[in-house]
């Protein structure tokens, strides 16, 4: 095999071992509020999570191409197979770390910071800052809002729209609907974060020279990214599933739907329609805080919330530092 060769195929390797950490590491964010409520039980939740998840992944190429070419310019070759390479391995180490602690940290951000602090000290590679701020930095700061506001915007609407309901079969009819509302938050979890590895697979053809577009997506990058995204969820990541299902606040059916179909509406537009590479992480779990700040501000757990949001501020820079390290330590094996 060719020099070019091996170091595609690391870095495609990498990728999908980023991508198993994602799936089992953000699984949480499709089914943690479905298991909190009971209205799935874990292995039906974690199985359509993956479904869904392999699904989402083939509408997602307008946010691969995002990734794969908006945030880094990089020269062919296989020096800067070697900035990608310890880009993702970042990603993964920040991954693994915060799945310990059980923090529902950003896999897409420590991915982009990894990107970005390899590729800062990279010769002859730039970063794209000015779509990082306002494809990656932005999004990062509106989203949570975003999430929080129309959480309590939609749980008021239910409440009042079923205040006269009787609690014992409302909450068997929201039981049934989130059902419906994981399935939508599972496909846009793949539309999100499956896309961002196909984008660093493409890119890692096309700096090794084995493809000449930049933004083409072949059909088994789709396939593969999808594969091991679902593989990846149905293992299950239950250290953040009970941070996000338990610990923020206690969620009953009408909490869990109203999060999880506000999550998954806002995963939808920014991937159709803005195709930006948003956290899938930080539109749900800010959506659960806005749904229970109806009840009270001191039913969220703010103390949870402060510790999650801790990681949020510190994935990107924290990603980019780990990446740094790395790059040093393979840049001789890249050469």
């Amino acid at each position: 095999m060719s020099p070019e060769l091996i170091a595609v195929l690391a870095v495609i390797i990498a990728a999908m071992a980023f991508d198993y950490t994602n799936g089992f590491h953000d699984a949480a964010n499709a089914i943690a509020t479905s298991v909190s409520t009971r209205a799935l039980t874990p292995r039906i939740a974690l199985a359509m999570a993956a479904v869904g998840n392999f699904i989402g992944a083939h509408f997602g190429a307008g946010v691969a191409k995002t990734v794969g070419d908006g945030l880094v310019k990089l020269p062919t070759g296989i020096p800067s197979l070697g900035v990608v390479f310890a880009g993702v391995v970042a990603a993964i180490c920040w991954n693994l770390l915060t799945w310990y602690f059980g923090l529902p940290s950003s896999s897409s951000h420590a991915l982009f910071g990894g990107l970005v602090g390899a590729t800062f000290f990279a010769a002859d590679a730039t970063i794209e800052w000015g779509t990082i701020v306002e494809k990656v930095l932005i999004p990062m700061v509106a989203s949570p809002f975003v999430g929080f506001l129309l959480g309590f915007i939609v749980m008021v609407a239910l409440m009042w729209a079923f205040r006269r309901g009787q609690p014992g079969k409302l909450n068997r009819g929201f039981r049934v609907a989130q059902t419906i509302s994981a399935a939508f938050m599972s496909v846009g979890h793949g539309m999100q974060d499956a896309a961002k590895t196909m984008g660093i697979i493409v890119l890692a053809l096309y700096t090794g020279g084995f493809q000449s577009s930049a933004t083409h997506i072949p059909w088994w990058v789709f396939w593969t990214s999808a594969a091991v995204l679902a593989a990846g969820t149905y293992a299950g990541g239950w250290r953040i599933i009970r941070t996000l299902g338990r610990k923020i606040i206690d969620l009953g059916p009408a909490e869990g739907f109203a999060a999880e179909m506000v999550a998954s509406s806002v995963l939808f537009f920014n991937a159709l329609v803005l195709k930006a590479p948003i956290s899938t992480t930080h539109t749900i779990t800010s959506a659960i805080m806005g749904v229970g700040a109806t009840k009270r501000l001191s039913a969220v757990r703010w103390n949870v919330a402060g510790n999650i949001v801790i990681a949020w501020v510190t994935t990107f820079p924290a990603a980019a530092g780990i990446a740094c390290i790395v790059y040093f330590c393979v840049r001789p094996l890249f050469n």
